[in-house]
């Protein structure tokens, strides 16, 4: 089987639409998210219902949870709490409902799924180093554990040694982000997980950066998250 895990869309609609596309390509049997479907970004409403009618499994982002509640966007930049703020006045009542449900982490074997680290996944501490990530092995027992939240691709062995895929050993693996990508690099970023020949992709893509742009101005929100896009940053 293969599955196509995304994540930290942020409302991007042009990037989550190109990401679908390349999904199709590759005949995905699943779709898992890993959560940050909105904030940020234009347009929060056409990305939960794409994720709603795609996506098997999904679990809760912060930003998910501060676009439920604004109140729970106190410690993010003031961008981010402008967007969040902005979201929430703008996505339906059935959507709000759907992001309500979202669970923090879900099992799914051989896949465990969680937004920021499975530790602590209500903590939404991010896991950035190798050390970071050797003490999230002892929270998961399935093969893989496929994060996000930093919007950095990554994949970590729990021998710290191993870059491909072996079945005697477990993987923390973070997809990157499909809607604003943060290593330098613009073009965005998911996972596909091949179940059968037991490989995992990264997978980078070019998509209508300048149409997501354009649509953050337009709607009035901060010109730093239209502009970041350009950058990868």
């Amino acid at each position: 089987m293969k599955i196509g895990i995304v994540s930290d869309i942020h409302s991007n609609l042009q990037a989550l639409i190109r990401a679908l596309a390349i999904i199709d390509e590759e005949r995905i049997d699943e779709v898992y998210c890993l959560g940050d479907i909105v904030g940020y970004g234009a347009n929060p409403n056409e990305c939960v219902q794409l994720i709603r009618r795609r996506a098997k499994l999904c679990v809760l982002g912060n930003h998910d949870l501060a676009c439920i509640d604004p109140a729970q966007a106190y410690y993010f930049t003031k961008p981010g709490r402008v967007a969040a703020e902005w979201t929430h006045t703008i996505l339906s009542q059935e959507n709000l409902e759907y992001l309500r449900s979202l669970p923090y982490i879900v099992l799914n074997d051989p896949c465990t799924l969680v937004h920021a680290n499975p530790s602590l996944p209500e903590s939404w501490e991010y896991v950035s180093s190798l050390q970071e990530a050797q003490k999230q092995f002892g929270a998961f027992t399935t093969s893989f554990c496929f994060i996000g939240h930093t919007h950095v691709p990554a994949l970590v062995c729990e021998d710290l040694k191993t870059f491909t895929l072996k079945k005697e050993l477990r993987y923390l693996v973070n997809v990157g982000s499909v809607g604003q990508p943060r290593d330098g690099n613009p073009q965005l970023s998911f996972g596909i997980l091949d179940t059968d020949c037991w490989t995992y992709r990264n997978v980078r893509s070019d998509y209508d950066i300048r149409g997501a742009a354009e649509a953050i101005l337009s709607n009035g929100l901060p010109r730093i998250l239209a502009d970041r896009l350009f950058k990868g940053v």
